[in-house]
C-alpha cells in the first residue's frame, strides 16, 4: 500500500487551471446559465436545449443557442444529443455523489468539490451520500452554506491528477 501524501490547496492548485475558473466566473452569472441551473435543482436533467431557447421567449433563438455553445466550450455545461446533461455542479446521470436538496429532492454531483458547493449555492444545508474511496464504506455527511457540519469530522477529500480528458480530479471522499 502507497503512502498517503497530504497536500495543501496551494500546493494542490493548477496554475493554468485557476486562470480557466477565473474566466469562467463571469460565464455563470449569465442568465443561460443561471436558467439551466434553475431547471436541475427545480426537476434535475437532462433538459433538451429546445426547451432552454423556450425559456427565453424575448430573445433570440439563435442568441441563445450560441451562448449554450459558449458555456458548452467553456466547460460548464455539456450539451450531448441535443440536450445538456452537465451543468456543474449537476450531472442528469447517475454519479457516485448524491445530494439530497431541501425538501428531499436528490441530485447526482458531477464529483466531490462539487457535491460540497451545492449547499453554499442554493443557501440552505444539504445532505451529501457517496462512498469511502479507500474502503468503499457507505459515507454520509451535512453541507451548510457555510461549511460542513459536524457529522463530516474525520472525511478528507481525495483528489487524484488530473487526465489528459481534463476530466474533474476530485473524485471521492
Amino acid at each position: 500500500m502507497g503512502i498517503l501524501e497530504i497536500k495543501t490547496a496551494d500546493e494542490l492548485i493548477d496554475k493554468d487551471l485557476e486562470a480557466r475558473w477565473t474566466a469562467r466566473r463571469a460565464a455563470r452569472q449569465t442568465k443561460v446559465f443561471q436558467r439551466i441551473l434553475r431547471i436541475f435543482l427545480d426537476r434535475g436533467g437532462p433538459i433538451r436545449v429546445e426547451d432552454i431557447v423556450a425559456a427565453f421567449p424575448d430573445s433570440p433563438a439563435e442568441a441563445v443557442r450560441e451562448a449554450l455553445v459558449g458555456l458548452n466550450d467553456d466547460d460548464l455545461i455539456r450539451i450531448r444529443d441535443r440536450q445538456v446533461d452537465i451543468a456543474y455542479p449537476f450531472s442528469a446521470s447517475p454519479t457516485p455523489f448524491v445530494v439530497r436538496l431541501p425538501g428531499g429532492k436528490e441530485r447526482y454531483a458531477c464529483c466531490a468539490i462539487d457535491a460540497l458547493g451545492i449547499a453554499p449555492m442554493v443557501g440552505s444545508r444539504v445532505e451529501i451520500r457517496s462512498r469511502c474511496h479507500h474502503c468503499k464504506m457507505p459515507l454520509e455527511v451535512s453541507a451548510a452554506p457555510d461549511g460542513l457540519a459536524l457529522d463530516a469530522y474525520g472525511v478528507m477529500l481525495w483528489v487524484g491528477k488530473r487526465t489528459d480528458e481534463r476530466c474533474r480530479v476530485a473524485d471521492s471522499l
